[in-house]
């Protein structure tokens, strides 16, 4: 999920009908319909944002800093409709609840998305080569996001993205540890969610994303939209729901400018020496590459392979597996890149092995 992302695993939700057409620039209110996931919402009396001093505020602001008409802006978010299930979503694991590698990646490398991988590849093939010599990002990585994501378009959420955006703006669990940052960051989404509907003359009632406010087929957060998304199939708009090229073009596009560097492979195998070994040290930066070939040798991580003449910082990167032995690797710079896209080892590599995968199963 394009530019924040998530540290917790995404949670995919069931697809359905998503349109970006154009309305008038003050919408009515309308009941939203009862899409799946909100089954359980919609048996309780709906909470509208407009009942809101706090959410009124914020748009009046927002309408004075973005030059948008101010009544557009207040029934935009005044329809917004509160989702109770939404705020329990963000919150993170207990402390001290084990990951595990092995069963997070059987959800996502997995015969269906392989399948449903290798079909878009086919069906895509020259719009992911052309993708990759643009912006230099090699196709599996795009098709790995994009299955991750959203099987390629068949879950892209059900929740109303002006809902889960409001909700998160202004209902966020307080008792999250960074819930000041989250809010100001939601905050932040919501604006640009509300400024690429008018710009486009859509209805900022109609897009559907995840719980987060991630739209599309890979899943961009409003503010990725603006800043990544491009018209990759050249029609003078850009659709990340129903257009596959503007899609490819975008994963593309954020991966480049997420620091991508073609060529460099995204991790490399390492064996330890246990006489020299300073895990607590080597882990200490998390999935930041920090260390060189030579100084992770000195802290008892030898990096294997064409690895070992890598040129530049490294992080040693532990992918647990309940009470089982975890998995290690050097990250590189580009698998730092993947986790731009969500901030977790665990995502990242699922991506890295689902596109692997469909490109030999292709």
């Amino acid at each position: 999920m394009p530019a924040f992302l998530l540290r917790h695993a995404i949670v995919l939700i069931a697809a359905a009908a998503l349109s970006t057409s154009a309305i008038a620039q003050k919408p009515t209110r309308k009941t939203p319909p009862r899409a799946p996931a909100a089954a359980a919402a919609a048996a309780q009396p709906a909470i509208f944002y407009d009942q809101r001093a706090d959410a009124m505020q914020f748009a009046d602001d927002l309408a004075a800093r973005r030059d948008l008409d101010r009544e557009w802006v207040r029934q935009a978010i005044g329809q917004a409709r509160f989702l109770s299930q939404v705020p329990r979503l963000m919150l993170p694991s207990p402390v001290g609840t084990p990951k595990n590698w092995r069963a997070y990646r059987s959800r996502f490398v997995e015969p269906v998305r392989i399948r449903a991988g290798a079909r878009f590849w086919r069906d895509h093939a020259d719009t992911l080569a052309r993708a990759e010599r643009e912006y230099g990002v090699p196709a599996e990585m795009i098709v790995g996001i994009i299955g991750v994501e959203t099987i390629y378009g068949q879950q892209m959420g059900s929740f109303r993205v002006i809902d889960a955006l409001a909700t998160l703006s202004f209902d966020f669990p307080t008792a999250h540890p960074r819930a000041a940052e989250r809010v100001a960051f939601f905050r932040g989404e919501l604006e640009q969610f509300l400024s690429l509907m008018q710009r486009t003359n859509a209805d900022p009632l109609e897009p559907r994303g995840s719980y987060a406010g991630a739209m599309g087929l890979g899943q961009f957060m409003p503010s990725s939209w603006a800043r990544y998304a491009v018209d990759f199939d050249g029609d003078g708009r850009i659709d990340l729901f129903n257009s596959p090229a503007d899609a490819i073009g975008s994963v593309a596009n954020y991966f480049k400018g997420h620091g991508w560097i073609t060529g460099m492979p995204t991790h490399y195998a390492v064996e330890f020496d246990p006489a020299r070994l300073r895990l607590e040290e080597l882990l200490a930066p998390d999935i930041l590459p920090t260390f060189t070939v030579a100084r992770m040798a000195e802290l008892g991580a030898l990096v294997q392979g064409d690895g070992a003449t890598h040129g530049g910082p490294l992080a040693l990167v532990e992918l647990q597996n309940g009470v089982g032995s975890p998995v290690f690797f050097a990250g590189t710079q580009n698998f730092y890149t993947v986790t731009r896209y969500n901030w977790s080892s665990y995502y990242a590599m699922a991506v890295i092995e689902l596109g692997r995968e469909v490109n030999a199963a292709r």
